[in-house]
């Protein structure tokens, strides 16, 4: 059995003799001999910090597990013991992270600025719009895209599948979608040539708050890689399955200044960690910009998010209602986005306006609907003996449902059915606060509107579908509407503006939604403004074409976005 002394022989040697102690940690990390140093001294290195991720946490967790245990064992050997201060000489030297920086320091990687594989890359085949994953592990971790072929692989070392397809196809010069670094293999060294930042704009494209500021003015066009002209923010998106729904979703609200200038700057969400916000900027990112090598965007990432977001209410391969889809990713982008001290963000400083609602209810006996407890925040008038009960409330909205009046049942002399027509100021008198509306749900109720407030964006949607238990009808009533200056205060009554405040009810289109075909089926399409020319432009997935402004309102709207005059 050891004895006490014998015990503490280490501490006491440690005491001893400390400047051998500290002579060997600096032995251990001095720099390596002179010939290697002078066999990279004619490049530059740059740290090998994107590949083997995983391998280099391994090492870290196990460089911090074994010091770990190692410094257990010493505080054991000193008879230290847990809530107790003690001071170790080795503290200092054994950081865990200096051992990964060795690690890190040992795998530096060359970096050059000639490749005599440079005149392989074919931009002809690179699409960075679909889903960034490996073509062979079907991993999104660590992912290159080999700019010979365009084809997707996972990580450059010997045993990744970069590294393998660079041998089997010859294919030398691969980019890391994340990192935005060029590498050549099966060598392995950096690329760091200004030929390649085209290829890096495309794949993520960057914007300037000066040049966010001069995209309305800009007039110039832009050519694709195969010849073909193209207007930055007039790209058409791919129909990948029935997705014209939210084509037409997106191009609408591509018009909206406020909304895509806050999604040019990825700056304005960094803290949002919701996927479909951080995709919804990346799709207006590429939409507008001005060098892309193609003349359309596939949407692919963006609907892989809406899916998920949705849980497949939404989803490539099936038909959907574009309000009904505005609806959801506008309350779903707001929601977040918001920040915790308020409920706003910019889809609400857009699109946000507020509605009083006045609901005459029939009064099925006072006292009963005391005891059933109604809502207590709206503030209800009523009399023991009155016909009805009145509650008035307001509340916000983004969108306002105009009703349609019914198509005429009879065909004319001619055999023909009338497709009818109404004005626009018609339908919105549903908000002028004397028009009743009688609704059936949830309860029978006679409801009155009145706009309190106006937003900066108005959205409005006419009701032309109407569902029942055996099939959709829809209404082909055309709606006659102003392209430019709707004068809202001529036909629904507005409140009176603050002092030294302007009252804006004018307002100028820019979006036009229309259906086209039978219910249930059919395609949409969209006419969109832009702004720097005035110009007036018909948008149907891939196709865009300009068109007249009377042309416009010839067709069976389904949605618009106006915009208020300043």
């Amino acid at each position: 059995m050891k004895t006490k002394r014998e015990d503490n022989s280490d501490e006491d040697e440690g005491r001893e003799f400390p400047d051998l102690k500290r002579q060997k940690k600096l032995d251990e990390s001095s720099p390596p001999p002179a010939s290697l140093a002078f066999e990279n001294a004619l490049h530059t290195l740059a740290s090998y910090d994107d590949d083997d991720d995983e391998k280099e946490e391994e090492e870290m967790k196990e460089a911090s597990g074994l010091r770990g245990r190692e410094d257990n064992r010493r505080a054991e050997r000193n008879g230290h013991r847990d809530g107790e201060e003690y001071d170790d000489d080795d503290d200092d030297d054994d950081d865990p992270h200096q051992e990964a920086n060795q690690v890190k320091r040992s795998r530096l990687v060359e970096v050059r600025r000639d490749c005599p594989y440079l005149d392989t890359v074919n931009r002809q085949v690179l699409d960075f719009d679909f889903e960034k994953f490996c073509s062979v592990s079907l991993s999104n971790l660590n992912v290159y895209a080999c700019l010979v072929c365009g084809k997707y692989y996972q990580g450059r070392g010997q045993k990744s599948h970069a590294y393998t397809h660079s041998l089997e196809a010859g294919h030398h010069v691969y980019i890391n979608l994340r990192t935005e670094k060029v590498y050549c293999l099966p060598d392995g060294y950096e690329i760091n040539d200004p030929s390649l930042d085209d290829i890096r704009h495309v794949l993520n494209p960057r914007f300037t708050r000066e040049q966010v500021d001069q995209l309305d003015k800009n007039k110039q066009w832009s050519r694709a890689l195969d010849g073909s002209d193209y207007l930055p923010g007039m790209v058409g998106l791919n129909n990948i399955k029935e997705t014209d729904f939210v084509n037409v979703t997106i191009q609408s609200l591509m018009r909206v200044t406020p909304l895509r200038n806050f999604f040019l700057i990825p700056e304005n969400y960094r803290h949002c960690k919701s996927p479909l916000v951080h995709r919804f900027g990346e799709l207006t990112r590429k939409i507008w910009h001005a060098r892309n090598f193609k003349g359309q965007v596939s949407p692919h990432e963006f609907l892989q998010a809406v899916m998920k977001a949705s849980k497949k209410r939404f989803r490539i391969g099936a038909q959907s209602d574009p309000v009904e889809f505005m609806s959801w990713l506008l309350n779903t982008l707001h929601g977040d986005l918001r920040t915790s001290k308020k409920n706003s963000s910019i889809i609400y400083n857009c699109f946000q306006g507020e509605l009083e609602v006045v609901k005459e209810i029939p009064n099925k006996g006072f006292f009963e609907k005391r005891e059933n407890g109604d809502d207590q925040n709206k503030a209800t008038t009523a009399d023991e003996h009155a016909d009805v009960i009145l509650e008035t409330c307001r509340m916000p909205f983004l969108m306002l449902g105009l009703d349609l009046p019914p198509p005429p049942l009879f065909k004319d002399v001619m055999e023909k059915n009338i497709i009818p027509q109404v004005p626009l100021f018609n339908i919105l008198k549903k908000f002028d606060g004397e028009l009743v509306t009688e609704v059936v749900r949830p309860r029978i109720a006679r409801m009155r509107y009145r706009v309190t407030r106006l937003p900066q964006y108005l959205i409005l949607h006419m009701r032309r579908f109407t569902k029942n238990n055996f099939f959709i009808e829809k209404n082909p009533t055309l709606v006659n509407f102003p392209v430019k200056n709707l004068e809202l205060k001529d036909y629904i009554p507005l409140p009176a503006p603050k002092e030294n405040e302007k009252l804006r009810s004018k307002y100028d289109l820019i979006a036009n939604i229309v259906h086209d075909g039978k219910p249930g089926e059919g395609f949409y399409r969209v006419f969109v403004q832009r702004k720097s020319e005035e110009l007036w432009y018909e948008m149907q997935d891939l196709h865009v074409s300009e068109t007249l402004p009377q042309m416009v309102a010839l067709s069976e709207t389904y949605m618009q976005i106006y915009e208020q005059q300043q």
